[in-house]
């Protein structure tokens, strides 16, 4: 008999593989609502009704109330909407890939013989799967012998499930398969109980190609994606946000900012920074090095290529090598592009003796990486092949472990705060099954990420198991302007390196030991926080980022002198600045000055040249005043020395 502890009811025992729905039947009258438990979290991960409970543990019941119900929600919608592309287009024609459940929804990759599909055959589908939910066909859950499931999905041309089966599903795992109405697909769950369970606040919204098992080679499938909540509220929200999005994609405002290009001449993947660009990199870049320095940190240069002989001791060679690109052979022996910065870093640390006297090292550096991903994959700055990691790595003694994890993660939060970001979701992610490193390394580290976590006074969910399997880490998500969240700053323990490269220092024992090494970046990758910034922004960036900080616009030719003074006299002190001398209107000058998102559009007439002032203007206020030149240049500077997001000047 198994012990079971429902949440808010109480310990029972029941017999194993019993399912949500038999003990509901057996304890109705002890539940508040029964008909609205849609499934459970049972030791932490989420179960429907239908599966089967073969060890004691806690039970939580999952309404539409509870979070988790959405995972629910929306991997019953993908198995609807693959119902609905059988009964719409043919059940022998239309073959199933994989149809998991994404943060806000789901998809499912199909293939459909004899018919592309488009985004205007997305309404259709929605209309179908909103007719099989009025159908409202019981879900059911059912266990099949490996070779029957074989013949089913092999009779019923589902050949990519076949493949599955035989390829993915290991021997000993229970196969199990759910059946709604009289359609029948090969799935772990969750689902809810039944199709009229589901609710009809989803969107179908956008068809891509994708490779089957995401490999190149493999059939080309269509991959239909979905969003999905309870409330319609929430689905309407979401869409709204999708519309700003678009209005807000960095690739879109890269352009037409003259930020960045990426050309294929060059290569996909592989961005160019462009003057305008390169000034934003240029002050992020600065202003990381300063804040670095004044932190105890060591910059570092290392080069872009390495021996094969430096990858296989890290590592890399045997369990990355699908990530790098192809080896050079160089006088007989193999070089590789890095795609980390790490090894480089170690070789610096152990290019002489070091004392428990020197720790902490902390070695930082803005090193470009190289990882091959695949063409579909590649998106603006936020997915490349060449990037610029804000790396750095602390070595550091045991009794110094704590206090470095806390003095990163202020660092880190202070950093992103200063770049205008508010909020943040911070994980802390645990040994998983596979790793290396004794238990009290693992057990030291984890501890020093969870103080650190609770020193700063952030909240933090807990990743059991989703620590990689050389260390514990920290992972902070930073919450932009329409509410999406973003990875960024890392913190990551790091058992592997130091055992292989043989990492040590002398301890005041005059004994060899073996140091802790923590990886960190603040932004990750340079281009991705770029391209991150111009969406949060929209384009419209900080005075200290601004590429141009002040258009000088003189109203007529007459005033042409007098601007050149202005700029000359703003360029002297340090500001970005740059004169409109077209012969335009002067409100097209300023409309075009705006649609290239600069701060400030210093208006110049008669009345300014007279009295040796300028007029100020912003997008967002029009005329905020006049003010001498000296006065306009010592309130901007205030704004930039304090890196404030707004553009309003201090009284």
């Amino acid at each position: 008999m198994l012990k079971i502890n429902i949440e808010g009811i109480g310990e029972f025992e029941f017999p194993e593989g019993i399912t949500i729905k038999e003990i509901i039947n057996q304890i109705e009258d002890k539940i508040k609502n029964p008909s609205a438990i849609l499934g459970g979290v049972f030791n932490g991960e989420i179960i429907d009704i239908h599966t089967p409970i073969r060890e004691s543990g806690n039970l939580r019941f999952l309404t539409k109330k509870d979070k988790e119900s959405l995972e629910i929600l929306r991997h019953s919608l993908a198995h609807i909407m693959a119902q609905a592309l059988k009964e719409l287009y043919g059940s022998d024609k239309v073959h199933l890939g994989i149809g998991p459940t994404t943060d806000v929804g789901f998809f499912y990759d199909v293939e459909v013989e004899g018919k592309r599909l488009t985004e205007e055959d997305l309404p259709v589908i929605e209309e179908k799967m909103k007719e099989i939910i009025k159908r409202d066909c019981q879900i059911e859950r059912e266990e099949l012998p490996r070779e029957k499931a074989i013949e089913f999905f092999e009779n019923t041309k589902e050949f990519y499930k076949v493949d599955l089966i035989r390829h993915d599903i290991p021997e000993n795992a229970p196969i199990s398969v759910y059946k709604q109405c009289e359609f029948t697909d090969l799935c772990r769950g969750p689902h809810i109980p039944s199709t009229g369970k589901a609710s009809t606040a989803f969107k179908l919204f956008n068809i891509a190609g994708a490779y089957w098992k995401g490999k190149e080679g493999n059939p080309m499938l269509q991959r239909i994606y979905g969003v999905a909540f309870w409330d319609k509220k929430d689905l309407k929200k979401y869409l709204n946000m999708l519309e700003e999005a678009k209005k807000r994609d960095h690739r879109k405002i890269g352009k037409e900012l003259e930020l960045f290009i990426i050309d294929e001449n060059v290569g996909g993947g592989l961005a160019l920074w462009l003057p305008k660009g390169a000034i934003i990199r240029n002050e992020i870049e600065n202003d990381w090095r300063k804040e670095h320095i004044k932190r105890g940190y060591q910059l570092v240069y290392t080069p872009h290529v390495g021996k094969e002989q430096l990858w296989e001791t890290s590592g890399h060679v045997n369990f990355y090598r699908e990530n790098m690109f192809p080896e050079m052979q160089i006088e007989e022996e193999g070089y590789f592009v890095k795609p980390m910065n790490c090894p480089f870093h170690v070789e610096i640390y152990k290019s002489k003796q070091r004392s428990y006297k020197e720790l902490p090292i902390k070695l930082a550096e803005l090193g470009t990486v190289y990882r091959y991903e695949r063409s579909g994959v590649l998106h603006g700055l936020m997915r490349v092949r060449g990037f610029t990691q804000d790396d750095a790595h602390i070595i550091c003694r045991e009794d110094q472990v704590e206090e470095e994890i806390r003095k990163v993660l202020e660092f880190a939060i202070e950093t992103l705060k200063n770049y205008g970001f508010e909020e943040f979701e911070v994980y802390l992610s645990t040994r998983p099954e596979k790793s290396v490193g004794d238990d009290r390394m693992w057990e030291i580290a984890t501890d020093a990420l969870r103080k650190a976590i609770e020193s700063v006074g952030l909240e933090y969910d807990i990743d059991e198991g989703g620590g990689a399997f050389y260390g514990p880490k920290i992972d902070v998500k930073i919450k932009d302007a329409i509410g999406r969240m973003w990875q960024c700053s890392t913190i990551q323990f790091d058992f592997n390196l130091p055992e292989r490269f043989d990492m040590y220092y002398i301890g005041e024992d005059n004994k060899r030991h073996r140091p802790y090494m923590i990886h960190r970046a603040v932004f990750g990758s340079i281009e991705r926080f770029i391209g991150v910034l111009i969406e949060h922004y929209a384009g419209q960036f900080p005075l200290w980022l601004s590429p141009v900080q002040a258009k000088v616009i003189p109203i007529a030719d007459a005033h042409v002198e007098y601007a050149k003074q202005v700029e000359e006299k703003l360029k002297n002190a340090g500001l970005r600045v740059e004169i409109d001398d077209r012969n335009e209107r002067m409100n097209k000058k300023i409309r075009d000055a705006e649609l290239q998102k600069i701060p400030y559009m210093l208006v110049v007439g008669d009345k300014e040249w007279q009295t040796g002032t300028v007029s100020v203007r912003t997008k967002k206020k029009g005329n905020i005043g006049v003010f001498t030149i000296d006065e306009f240049i010592e309130k901007a500077k205030k704004l930039i020395d304090k890196k404030a997001t707004e553009y309003t000047f201090e009284d």
